[in-house]
């Protein structure tokens, strides 16, 4: 009599922990690039927010970051600037190289260039550095985690990809490629030189890489559970 319960029980939390493989349009998702609203500005900001300061977890972790923070921690060493700057410069270059991509930015894509690399910044100068390998690893599991559940409000925000994001689809576009192969080719191509200009690259590297998927998943399922989805329109008579 108990098993059929105890067997959905499971299920619903096998279903939960697969996460969202969409994107799931919520109440505050703007229906434009270029018209926020209250709760799709909440949302994208402190999407943002979480997701710059999971970096700053990776980072302090030094086990080895994001491919992207890689390349930044690298220049940062070889020019003598902030990480949060560099990274507002790599974003900056990336943006421009939107332009014979022809794919058009929407406020999240500049709110992500500020937003990401300030609060890098900002989270990176103020964590402790964790005094053990067990707290360093966990600093690296709460950095993936924090980075999936700001994905999840960033992306339901509707307002548009970050650089690097449009970088890629862009790339897709124009090449015919699948998405697949060119974010793994970028990420490849950003990880050797980040590692070459001295980027740490380890352990927390390859967690991320294999992680961060289900991460975001796991990250768009809580939004979609915490913010009640959009309501249909009326028809318009």
């Amino acid at each position: 009599m108990h098993q059929e319960p105890e067997q959905s029980a499971v299920r619903r939390i096998l279903r939960f922990l697969k996460g969202s493989a969409t994107i799931p349009r919520t109440r505050w998702t703007a229906r434009q690039f270029w018209r926020p609203t209250p709760g799709s500005v909440f949302s994208l900001l402190l999407g943002l927010t979480l997701f710059g300061v999971g970096e700053a977890f990776l980072l302090v972790a030094d086990l080895g970051a994001t491919p992207w923070t890689v390349l930044a921690q690298g220049l940062s060493l070889r020019t003598d600037l902030s990480i949060g700057w560099v990274t507002f410069g790599v974003s900056t270059l990336v943006l421009l190289l939107w332009i014979p991509l022809r794919q058009k930015p929407g406020l999240g894509t500049l709110a992500n260039i500020v937003v990401i690399a300030l609060v890098l910044d900002l989270a990176y100068s103020w964590l402790p550095v964790p005094a053990g390998l067990g707290l360093r690893y966990l600093f690296v599991f709460l950095g993936i985690g924090l980075i999936g559940l700001g994905s999840g409000f960033y992306l339901t925000a509707g307002h548009g990809p970050g650089p690097r994001d449009g970088w890629m689809t862009g790339l897709h576009h124009r090449t015919g490629r699948p998405v697949a192969q060119i974010r793994l080719g970028i990420e490849i191509v950003v990880l050797t030189v980040g590692f070459l200009l001295g980027g740490t690259v380890g352990i927390g590297t390859a967690l991320f890489a294999l992680l961060i998927g289900q991460s975001v998943a796991l990250g768009l399922t809580l939004v979609r559970h915490v913010v009640p989805p959009a309501q249909p329109h009326a028809p318009q008579v």
